[in-house]
């Protein structure tokens, strides 16, 4: 494992309560995976699940993560970690979606990339059981 809880929140513009990664388990140029456990008491979770908006939200901040971990580690970028705006979202499947108590795995991998813009394909399992994939198109921004 690379980094967890307090570590992420470093690499991630998000804050809790809306922190929808907790662990970063693999990191290469061309993409991460990233571990998520459910709590009860997540903001996004209804009716004991966590919804379409909150696998979304967690494949964007695993992209997120995947840039921030990049910068960390990356001096000739002067540390500045930019901010990611999702310019699209392409969901080609919603299999279910992943209860609470249970620990999501989400792959990210670059698709693209072009300046500021990157295509990015992400899939979220639980217990090796796709509930989730789509590609999504981010935009990079510094903020002034």
């Amino acid at each position: 494992m690379l980094a967890q809880k307090e570590d992420i929140y470093d690499l991630i513009p998000q804050k809790p309560p809306m922190v929808m990664v907790d662990k970063l388990i693999d990191y290469n140029e061309e993409g991460v995976i990233t571990g998520f456990y459910i709590n009860e008491d997540n903001i996004l979770v209804r009716n004991g699940f966590l919804p379409e908006a909150g696998l979304i939200e967690n494949i964007a901040q695993s992209a997120a993560l995947m840039i921030g971990w990049n910068v960390r580690n990356n001096e000739s970028k002067n540390g500045t970690v930019p901010i990611g705006v999702i310019g699209g979202i392409k969901i080609s499947q919603i299999s279910f979606l992943s209860k609470i108590k249970s620990e999501i795995i989400t792959e990210i991998k670059v698709l693209h990339e072009v300046l500021n813009a990157r295509i990015i394909s992400g899939v979220v399992k639980v217990n090796d059981r796709v509930c989730m994939e789509c590609e999504m198109k981010i935009f990079l921004t510094t903020e002034e």
